[in-house]
C-alpha cells in the first residue's frame, strides 16, 4: 500500500495576487482534484484510448514519487529527464514537482558538446534516459551525474550506474516522507532550455507561479476547466509541459497525441474528444491546403490558437468550424499579448492582456513613436508571474532584466489601436538602404510560393552599405524554385526595397535541436558560389514614381 505523510503547513501569503497553493501548486492541486472530482479524466491517450481519472491519475503520481524518492531524490533537486513524450515522461513530470523537486527536461536531439553543456549547467545528480539516448552518455563530461534511470528497454554498458524504470519508480507499497517544508507558489518547479542560437542554451528557471500565469485561467480566460487539450508537443518544450500543468490547474483535461501529423489530425481531434489546440507555425498551413471534405466542421474542437496568426484564419475558422485566437508568448514571459477571437486585422498578435505592461523601446530603453519598430519589454503585475532568470547565468539574468524589465529580444510595431505586430528577433532585423526590413516579413511572402517548403531571410554585406536581402530556402520534396522566377512572384507581394538581392537554394536549412533555423550560420556562410545573384541576373527593381498634379 502507498501512503503519504502528512507534510508541514505554513501560512499563505496575505497578498490577492498570488493564488492559493491548492490553486497553483501541483501537489496541492493533485491532491485537491482526487478529493473533489476523483472521477473527472485528467488524460486520455490517443494510441489505445486508455484514460485516466484525477483519482487514477493521484494513485500514478504517487507511486512514481515513492520510487523517486527511493533513489535519493529530495525537495529542491534537480533531475534530468531525457526521454520522449510518453506515459513514463507524464508520472515523471509531476512526481518529481509532488516531492517538490525540480524538472529538469532536455531535447532528445541533443548530443556532444550541446548535451555536455546542458548536463553541466543543471547540478542534476540523476538523470532519467531512454533507453536509445544512453549511448550519447559516453564521452561526454557528466557534470555532477552520479546515476541513471533507464527507461524503454535495456541497455548493455551504460557509462553510470543504472537502474530500469519498472525496478525503480513502480514501487507495490512505501511511504512518501514529508516534505521538509511546505512548496509555495514561488518555488522552481522546473529548468527549461531555450534555443540557444546565438550562444550557450540558457536553463529559464520556471516557478509554479510562472507557469500558472503563462497559460492559465488568468492569461487564457478562453480556456475552461470542461476543456481537453490535445498535447502533441514535445515535452522538454514549453508547449508540451506547460498546458499539461495549466489545465491540472483548471481541473481540466489533457488529450495525449504522440505529434502533430497533417494525415491524421482531424481523426487524433475526434479520437481523444479535444476540444483546444495550439496549431504553431506551418501547422494550420498544411491543414487547410488538405483536399476539403463534408466532414471538415464535424469534430469537437472548439477553439485553436494559431501562432503566428495566418493570412486565412477566417477561411480556416470557417472550414473547421472552430474560434481562433493568436497570442505572443516566450519560454521567458506569460503571455503577454492575446488577441480576441477570430481576429480581423492582418499579422496582428493581439494586445496586452491585464495584469501586463508591455513597452516598445529603442537600445537605450526610450519608448518608441506608434508606428515604429523596437524591442517589446514587459513587466507584470503579479510577483513570479515570469521567468526567475536564467540557471547559474548571472550575467545573462541580468541582461534581459535591466531596468525592472524583461527585454524580450523581440522587434514589434504597435499600431494606434493598440494592436501588436511581430516584426524580427533584433539581432535578425535588416537595414537596406535607411530602410529597416523584417526577415519574419521576407520569409511570410516568400514561403507563399507553393513550391517554397522553408525560408530564412538574413543580412549580408553590401558593396554598397549597409545590408543586402539574402533567402535561403529548401523546396518542397520533389520541386524545383527557380530564383529569377521566385523574385517574379515576390515583386508584386512586397517593397521594392524589401525583396532579396540573394537566392540560395538548400537541401534543408540548419537548425537547432529544438527546430528553429540557425540564422548565424547561414549568416557566416554568407554569399556561396552557387548562389543566385539577381543583380549579376541583370533583374532591377526600383522605387514607384508617383507623378505630382
Amino acid at each position: 500500500m502507498l501512503e503519504v505523510l502528512e507534510s508541514p503547513t505554513s501560512e499563505e501569503t496575505s497578498d490577492p495576487r498570488v493564488p492559493a497553493r491548492d490553486s497553483v501548486v501541483t501537489r496541492y492541486l493533485i491532491d485537491r482534484w482526487a478529493r473533489e472530482r476523483p472521477d473527472k479524466i485528467f488524460a486520455k491517450f490517443n494510441d489505445d484510448g486508455e484514460e485516466w481519472s484525477y483519482a487514477a491519475f493521484r494513485e500514478l503520481i504517487v507511486q512514481t514519487a515513492v520510487g523517486l524518492q527511493a533513489q535519493g531524490v529530495a525537495q529542491g533537486d534537480h533531475v534530468l529527464v531525457w526521454m520522449p513524450n510518453c506515459r513514463e515522461q507524464i508520472r515523471i513530470f509531476f512526481a518529481l514537482n509532488y516531492l517538490g523537486a525540480v524538472y529538469v527536461p532536455i531535447n532528445t536531439a541533443y548530443k556532444g558538446g550541446l548535451l555536455e553543456h546542458v548536463i553541466d549547467i543543471s547540478d542534476a545528480r540523476l538523470a532519467v534516459v531512454d533507453a536509445s539516448l544512453v549511448d550519447r552518455l559516453e564521452g561526454v563530461d557528466h557534470g555532477r551525474l552520479e546515476s541513471l534511470i533507464v527507461t524503454g528497454g535495456s541497455v548493455d554498458k551504460p557509462p553510470l550506474p543504472h537502474v530500469h524504470y519498472a525496478e525503480a519508480l513502480l514501487p507495490e507499497s512505501g511511504q512518501l516522507q514529508p516534505l521538509t517544508r511546505a512548496i509555495d507558489p514561488w518555488d522552481s518547479m522546473a529548468i527549461i532550455f531555450t534555443s540557444g542560437t546565438t550562444g550557450p542554451s540558457k536553463g529559464v528557471l520556471t516557478s509554479y507561479l510562472h507557469l500558472f500565469s503563462n497559460a492559465g485561467p488568468e492569461s487564457w480566460p478562453f480556456v475552461t476547466e470542461d476543456d481537453r487539450y490535445m498535447i502533441n508537443a514535445p515535452m522538454f518544450h514549453i508547449g508540451g509541459m506547460g498546458p499539461m500543468f495549466c489545465m491540472l490547474a483548471r481541473g481540466a483535461s489533457i488529450a495525449f497525441v504522440d505529434r502533430f501529423d497533417t494525415a491524421t489530425y482531424w481523426e487524433s481531434v475526434r479520437n481523444t474528444g479535444s476540444t483546444v489546440a495550439f496549431l504553431l507555425g506551418v501547422m494550420a498551413s498544411f491543414l487547410e491546403k488538405q483536399p476539403v471534405g463534408p466532414q471538415d466542421a464535424d469534430n469537437p474542437l472548439r477553439l485553436v490558437l494559431m501562432v503566428p496568426l495566418a493570412a486565412n484564419s477566417e477561411s480556416f475558422s470557417k472550414r473547421f468550424g472552430v474560434d481562433v485566437y493568436t497570442i505572443f508568448n516566450m519560454t521567458e514571459a506569460s503571455t503577454p499579448i492575446v488577441s480576441e477571437p477570430n481576429p480581423t486585422v492582418r499579422g496582428t498578435c493581439g494586445k496586452p492582456r491585464d495584469g501586463v505592461e508591455v513597452r516598445l523601446v529603442d537600445e537605450n530603453d526610450c519608448e518608441v513613436p506608434v508606428g515604429t519598430m523596437g524591442e517589446m519589454i514587459i513587466r507584470t503585475d503579479r510577483p513570479w508571474a515570469m521567468n526567475s532568470g536564467y540557471y547559474k547565468m548571472p550575467e545573462a539574468t541580468a541582461k534581459a532584466w535591466r531596468n525592472g524589465w524583461f527585454h524580450s529580444g523581440d522587434a514589434f510595431v504597435r499600431d494606434e489601436k493598440g494592436n501588436f505586430f511581430f516584426a524580427d528577433r533584433m539581432k535578425d532585423s535588416i537595414r537596406r538602404r535607411g530602410e529597416n526590413i523584417s526577415s519574419f516579413e521576407v520569409e511570410s511572402e516568400v514561403l507563399a510560393h507553393p513550391d517554397v517548403f522553408e525560408a530564412a531571410a538574413v543580412a549580408v554585406p553590401s558593396e554598397h552599405s549597409e545590408d543586402d536581402v539574402m533567402i535561403c530556402i529548401a523546396p518542397v520534396e520533389g520541386k524545383t524554385v527557380d530564383p529569377a522566377q521566385l523574385i517574379d512572384f515576390l515583386k508584386d507581394r512586397m517593397a521594392y526595397f524589401m525583396v532579396p538581392r540573394y537566392v540560395r537554394t538548400l537541401d534543408t536549412l540548419p537548425k537547432t535541436p529544438s527546430a528553429k533555423v540557425l540564422k548565424h550560420e547561414l549568416r557566416a556562410t554568407g554569399v556561396t558560389e552557387d548562389t543566385w545573384d539577381r543583380d549579376a541576373a541583370g533583374v532591377s527593381l526600383k522605387s514607384e514614381r508617383f507623378a505630382r498634379a
